[in-house]
């Protein structure tokens, strides 16, 4: 029973590692996208400030560039990341079903042995009940 026990634990703390790593990830995913988004709002003010809205423009300015590549940089990496999201959901569900193998294996162990300790007893108070019966008649 021990080791079934100790089992358990680990399941569950793989299921706990592993959700905590899906959140990771969505978080690290939606700050990334929030920082294109304000990145987006950054490029739009400088070109309005410079009035010059083509990135092939000589005078176009050179943060609202910078800006851009930053902002395409984390547009891939949440791409990236989404990769290895739908990744950690899938590692995520497959520890979630080995908890629920090892929680029912250990569930019906444990019927088994409340059903075998429950016929126990019953032999018990039946061979009482015969040894009074015996008992009363002679």
């Amino acid at each position: 029973m021990k080791s079934r026990d100790t089992l358990i634990r680990l399941k569950k703390f793989q299921v706990d590692e592993n959700r905590r790593k899906v959140a990771q990830i969505e978080t690290m995913i939606a700050e990334f996208l929030r920082m294109a988004s304000d990145l987006d709002r950054e490029i739009q003010v400088e070109q309005e400030r410079a009035g010059i809205n083509d990135p092939g423009h000589f005078a176009y300015p050179t943060y609202a560039k910078a800006a851009m590549q930053r902002r395409e940089n984390l547009k891939r990496s949440a791409d990236e990341l989404s990769g290895q999201l739908e990744e950690a959901r899938a590692a995520l569900q497959e520890s979630f079903e080995e908890l629920k193998k090892v929680e029912l294996l250990d569930e019906r162990d444990q019927l088994r042995e409340r059903t075998a300790e429950h016929a126990r007893e019953q032999n018990e108070l039946d061979s009482i009940a015969g040894m009074r019966a015996r008992s009363a008649i002679a």
